[in-house]
This record gives C-alpha cells, structure tokens and sequence, in this order.
C-alpha cells in the first residue's frame, strides 16, 4: 500500500484510488521483456520534496520518522520491489511513479536521496533516486521500482538482500555541523560524500552473516551464543575483532551463512520471539 505524505505530519492520505477497496495484484508489465528501462540522470543536489518530508508520520498504527539528513547513511537488508498496481499513481513526494524509471521506495530517507542499492547475492550495483515512501512490511528495507529491480536481476526472485548507501551532498561547516548544501543558495553543486556512480556490474560476493550482539566481555557473547543453540538457531558462533576505533576487543555473535531472503526473514522471526530486535547483516571483517 502506498501513500501520499502531506507537510504536516498528522494527515496521511491515500494515493490509491479505489484500489483501497478493491484487490489488485502488483506485478511486471504484460509486456516486460520489450520494455525500455530509463536509467537516472547524474546524482546532483535537489531541494526537498513539498511533499513526504514531515517530521514524522504514521501508517497502520506505527509511526515513522524522517531523518534530518542522509549523510552517513548505510544499511543492509531486504529490498522488495513494485509495478503495475501502482504505475501512474502519485508517489509521495508527489511525483508520478514510474515503474519504467529507475527509482525506489524508503521509509526514513529525505526525499528525494540518491542511493546506490548493491545487490549482495550476485554482485550488481545499481545508483537510483529515492522519492517515495514504503516498504510499510517487516524486515524490508527498501522498495524498487520494476526498472531497478529488473536491473539488479531481482525480479523473478521478487525480494534480494541488498546494501543501501546514501550519496549525500552534506558537508561539515566551521562548528563541524553538517549543513545540507541543497539550502544553501550560491554554493554550486558539490560533489557527493559517496563515491560517484558506475555502471551495474556483478561483483565478488561475500558470504553474509546476522550479528546478534557485540559484547566487550567473551562470557557475556557465549552466554547469548548458548541462547540462541538452545531455541535451533544454528549455525551460531563467537567472532572476536577489534572494536572500530581499535581500543577493544569484541566478541560478536553471529549467525550463518546467511544464503537467502527466506532464511533471513525465518531467522529474524526467532530472533524476535527471544526479544532480540537489533540484528544486522554483516559480512566476515
């Protein structure tokens, strides 16, 4: 479900029509394979959407806030992506959506945010716009259009893991604030903090992992390691590491490999069920 979100944060409306009331199934053009992708222009500093920028909004009972900036922006995660059913309606930032164009759906990101969303399963790298809201589903963490996920090869699969990171056009000013040079008039057009973007081209693979915790104490990361083999969750182990400014050591608790969707989607729901709300994809350091 889709919907248009307004400047003020409490009023949500819908961007559907009648398909609020009547099913419909999503899916690719009837004619998919003939269909010309359009690829997005260079990323460049936009100013922010009228529309779909509030403080926060809500849908289905759960509220949502959109961040401030960004800059520094990284996650790893599912992606779904969405077609037909919507193609033509009106997109949150009030733009038209078109599933012919490469762009994407995120529940928190400014819009509009370019991004570039890798696919971790075969290596394709795609750098998209950001100008709507969704996926409104659990453990999704961004929505393609069809065109980007045809480009990503993700569309017979339907949902890819993926890493999606913002190129912001952010920098820091003389108090070490960071400004977004989209408001700022005369400042030219800078380049972003991410690097530029490249062609979609596989690249190597890394076997994928979900981190459960990460303990500065080994009893305390053997203790929820002990945990998780007793509810099946398998294979889990301890990985000592550096912390990231290299003053401690770490022990993280793993689990994997992790090879698909399904199994990611099947182990989030243990995890949630032991009150375990905070894994995250990572790759071996």
């Amino acid at each position: 479900m889709r919907f248009v979100l307004y400047p003020t944060a409490l009023v949500t409306a819908f961007a559907l029509g009648g398909c609020s009331f009547v099913a419909e199934r999503d899916g690719a053009p009837a004619s998919a394979g003939s269909v010309a992708v359009a690829m997005p222009g260079t990323p460049s500093p936009e100013p922010r959407s009228r529309y779909g920028n509030p403080e926060f909004y809500e849908v289905a009972g759960e509220r949502y806030y959109v961040m401030k900036t960004s800059n520094g922006y990284t996650e790893r995660g599912v992606a779904s992506w969405y077609g037909s059913k919507f193609h033509g309606k009106r997109t949150s930032s009030g733009e038209p959506y078109d599933m012919y164009a490469v762009s994407a759906a995120h529940k928190s990101l400014p819009l509009p945010t370019w991004v570039r969303v890798t696919h971790l399963g075969n290596g394709r790298s795609l750098v998209l716009r950001v100008n709507d809201r969704g996926p409104f589903v659990d453990n999704r963490i961004i929505d393609l259009s069809y065109a980007a996920a045809r480009e990503l090869d993700m569309i017979g699969t339907g949902t890819a893991l993926v890493e999606v990171t913002a190129l912001s056009f952010e920098k820091a000013d003389s108090a070490g604030q960071m400004v977004d040079t989209r408001e700022v008039q005369g400042g030219g057009t800078p380049a972003p903090t991410s690097p530029p973007p490249t062609a979609s081209a596989p690249a190597a693979t890394e076997p994928l992992f979900l981190q459960t915790g990460a303990f500065s104490e080994a009893t305390n990361a053997n203790r929820q390691r002990e945990r998780l083999i007793a509810a099946g969750i398998a294979p889990t182990f301890v990985e000592p590491g550096s912390s990231s400014d290299n003053t401690v050591t770490l022990y993280r608790v793993r689990i994997g490999p992790i090879d698909n969707v399904a199994e990611y989607d099947a182990l989030q729901t243990q995890l949630q069920a032991l009150g375990i709300d905070s894994a995250r994809l990572v790759s071996v350091e």
